[in-house]
């Protein structure tokens, strides 16, 4: 079963995002809980303190009677978190205590009151607030803190007459005071809740951006691209994906568009190739068939019209086959021109001579349809290796279908030139016509395919792009109808030869 990358990011990128969170939240959670137990472990020190420093004067005379009744007192605020309050002399024996049954006793000093100090091997004076308290389990399951508190030997009581001790000995016992760790364990408990909830909800978010980012950045566009790339698999080379956004998959889907257009025009490209190499055998047979008999049939026509100068009316019969054998002899010429096209004699050319040969062709059947042609030529284009009869066949040609397209009715015609991309110049011819429907743009340098109906032959565009072709370079059009027509010939240009720099005219 396969699983989509978008899937995979999405656990993949919620995995690392939820030990992430929950990292995070656990060293939150120890923190605030070490925060806590801090804040409680000090809070029972100085209640420490504040008992030893009440009961000092009852210890330095001491009355017995108000030290039981005081620390049994103690002992007895629960509300407070007190469980229980006692002292123990250096030997372990428990002298006072807030459970009555306790006094007398003798602790374990592996137990967990006497633990911290045997088990640090230091003096209890010097030890630690930390080191000093301990957390263990009471008899009904809550935990309780207890901390310790030395009762040094001051000059007071190793002086006082009532039960003097030496001099020597530091710590006459320990004050111990138990807290109960009830309200910090709910806190803890409250703030576990609390962080494991947030974490809980910052995974879900995290999640939901990452699914919501992952289907717009990378599902979307990459179920474009596989549509795309499976309309292109079926022969589709119309297919295209929307861009949007500004990241890598955007450009994947622009070089794609771009390879498709390129594929597409190749194709096209190809298809003329195949269909000219096809029309062009073709044609050589027909025309290498037709043109003697055809020659023949205009040689007794034109006798018959001589034998029968006065008939009038078998004339003109005569005239008409004449006219029209002519026509079909110059078509039979134009298509052995298609089939067996010469060679390029390639020599340096200037376009711009090329341009102004071709005008003084053209222009007087531009000036009887009231064609006004503008010439813009480029003063620093180099010149280039082609065969000036056949470049200029392809100018003469495109200037006379930019006539027809204009009709008898008058219009412009604007002839270009220029520098194109890198190591190329441009000829382009703008004209103010009909136009060209969409629909016959990719036709249009087919054989035999005419817009003109019965005064084309549809084999002038034709031979023109095969004479470009075999030039190395291209013929293209761009055309709207009622907005007019752009023909564009490009032709790579021979850095060997010398830019030759003609002068920029205009000529109406």
């Amino acid at each position: 079963m396969r699983t989509r990358i978008g899937t995979r990011l999405i656990v993949g990128a919620g995995l690392a995002t939820a030990l992430a969170i929950g990292g995070m939240a656990v060293a939150v959670l120890r923190t605030h809980t070490a925060q806590l137990l801090t804040e409680r472990t000090r809070s029972a020190d100085q209640l420490s303190e504040t008992i030893k420093s009440s009961t000092h004067y009852d210890m330095l005379e001491n009355r017995r009677d108000n030290l039981h009744r005081d620390i049994r007192n103690l002992g007895s605020l629960q509300e407070q978190g007190i469980r229980k309050v006692r002292v123990f002399n250096k030997e372990g024996q428990i002298m006072f205590s807030s459970s009555k049954e306790e006094i007398g006793t003798r602790l374990d000093t592996r137990g967990e009151a006497c633990y911290a100090c045997h088990a640090e091997g230091r003096p209890l004076e010097h030890l630690e607030i930390n080191a000093r308290a301990r957390i263990f389990k009471a008899s009904d399951g809550t935990r309780v803190l207890g901390v310790i508190k030395p009762i040094p030997n001051e000059s007071s009581c190793s002086t006082a007459d009532c039960h003097a001790h030496s001099s020597k000995q530091s710590v006459l016992g320990v004050l111990d005071v138990n807290v109960s760790l009830s309200e910090v364990d709910l806190e803890i408990a409250r703030s576990r809740n609390v962080i494991i909830s947030s974490a809980i909800l910052a995974i879900l978010a995290g999640s939901a951006m990452l699914w919501w980012l992952n289907n717009r950045l990378v599902v979307v566009p990459v179920a474009a691209l596989l549509a795309g790339t499976r309309r292109v698999s079926e022969g589709d080379l119309t297919a295209t994906i929307q861009v949007s956004g500004r990241h890598e998959l955007s450009k994947l889907a622009t070089a794609f568009n771009d390879m498709i257009k390129n594929l597409a025009d190749t194709q096209r490209q190809l298809t003329q190739a195949d269909k000219l190499a096809s029309v062009g055998r073709l044609a050589a047979g027909v025309a290498h068939e037709i043109n003697n008999p055809l020659t023949g049939v205009l040689s007794y026509a034109s006798l018959l019209r001589k034998r029968l100068d006065g008939d009038a009316e078998t004339c003109d019969d005569l005239d008409v086959i004449v006219r029209e054998t002519v026509r079909c002899r110059g078509i039979i010429r134009g298509l052995l021109d298609f089939a067996r096209p010469a060679a390029p004699a390639r020599k340096p050319m200037d376009l711009n001579e090329v341009v102004r040969r071709s005008v003084s062709v053209v222009m007087t059947q531009l000036s009887l349809n009231q064609v006004q042609l503008s010439l813009d030529l480029a003063t620093d284009l180099p010149l280039v290796n082609a065969d000036v009869n056949q470049i200029e066949q392809v100018v003469v040609n495109l200037m006379l279908n930019a006539a027809d397209a204009i009709g008898t009715e008058g219009g412009n015609i604007r002839a270009i030139t220029r520098l194109g991309s890198t190591n190329t110049i441009e000829f382009l011819l703008v004209d103010s016509g009909r136009g060209i429907a969409a629909e016959d743009l990719p036709r249009i340098f087919e054989p035999f395919f005419t817009t003109k109906g019965n005064q084309g032959t549809g084999l002038g565009l034709a031979v023109s792009w095969g004479i470009v072709e075999a030039h190395g370079g291209t013929l293209e059009v761009q055309s709207e109808l009622g907005q007019g027509t752009t023909f564009t010939l490009q032709l790579p240009t021979n850095a060997t030869i010398e830019d030759a720099s003609p002068s920029h005219s205009t000529l109406t």
